[in-house]
């Protein structure tokens, strides 16, 4: 099983303390869908997600794993990322990191690059701006679909 930046503990107390904030149930089927996505590496669609969580728990609907994605959202558990296609992928929120996206198959791939970081800083404070978050996707054609 992957693990995330932090512990699968620390996943359901951050949920716990969201649910109890906004006046919402802690639910088995929360607890259930939140294990099924700290068990995914990367990315993943709402729809593979329910793939996934039905295997163990058929009992839970497509609609409540796409409520609960948009609840871990919310409570800072899962970024959602609008790559391609009006397609939503998901992924923990963690530590930062930028996406290189192949336009042919798809592929994402993660980075981080500390001159990046430096350089998107001084951009914004030269334009008078303290920095709180930023995406940086990056667009083109893997190794494979270049040469393909």
């Amino acid at each position: 099983m992957a693990r995330v930046a932090g512990t699968w503990e620390e996943a359901h107390e951050r949920l716990a303390e969201y649910l109890s904030r906004h006046g919402l149930k802690k639910t088995r089927q929360r607890d259930a869908i939140l294990d099924s996505f700290l068990e995914v590496p990367g990315h993943i669609t709402s729809e593979d997600l329910y793939e996934q969580v039905r295997i163990d728990h058929p009992e839970i609907g497509a609609a409540t794993v796409y409520r609960t994605l948009k609840l871990f959202v919310d409570a800072k558990i899962a970024n959602a990322h609008h790559f391609r296609d009006g397609v939503t992928l998901y992924e923990h929120e963690g530590g930062h990191h930028d996406h290189l996206i192949c336009l042919g198959c798809g592929a994402i791939v993660e980075f981080r690059n500390q001159i990046i970081e430096e350089q998107l800083d001084e951009v914004a404070k030269r334009e008078g701006y303290r920095l709180t978050q930023h995406r940086l996707h990056l667009y083109g054609l893997c190794p494979d679909c270049r040469d393909a």
